[in-house]
């Protein structure tokens, strides 16, 4: 006989993500980033003819890559935030790394952790301040 609890559990449960230094369920930070491919030798490492990739890539400039996405987390035992490149595996399994340097440049709308290299610093210290005065950052000469 079924228990009462077991037969009503309509909810969706929470995604089997865990840390993969200590074992211990990732809470999610941040929304899901997905990751796409511009060039051919991308869609082979993940087991495309060479034929196809080259098909793909020479009819659209990008293809979105269905079951991988940037994500960041919050691990328990780290006490702090990282950013994963997440792979859903069959089912409801998921595998979890570090997100290397290289899939910042493939993910779609999400900020580089530190900051858009090409931005001086001055500018980025403007863009974080909440209230503006600036005149308090020139410093003029008498």
């Amino acid at each position: 006989m079924q228990r009462r609890c077991d037969r009503n559990r309509k909810r969706s449960k929470r995604r089997g993500i865990y840390c993969p230094r200590h074992g211990c369920y990732l809470d999610s930070t941040s929304q899901k980033y997905p990751i796409y491919a511009d060039r051919a030798e991308q869609l082979q490492e993940r087991g495309l003819a060479r034929k196809y990739a080259l098909l793909a890539v020479a009819t659209h400039t990008s293809v979105t890559l269905s079951g991988e996405w940037l994500e960041a987390f919050w691990c328990n035992e780290c006490q702090a935030t990282e950013w994963y490149h997440v792979r859903r595996l069959e089912g409801s399994r998921y595998d979890v790394s570090l997100a290397p340097v290289e899939l910042w440049q493939q993910a779609i709308g999400v900020v580089h952790p530190t900051g858009n290299p090409s931005v001086g610093e001055f500018t980025q210290r403007q863009s974080r301040r909440v209230g503006f005065i600036g005149v308090k950052d020139f410093n003029f000469i008498h």
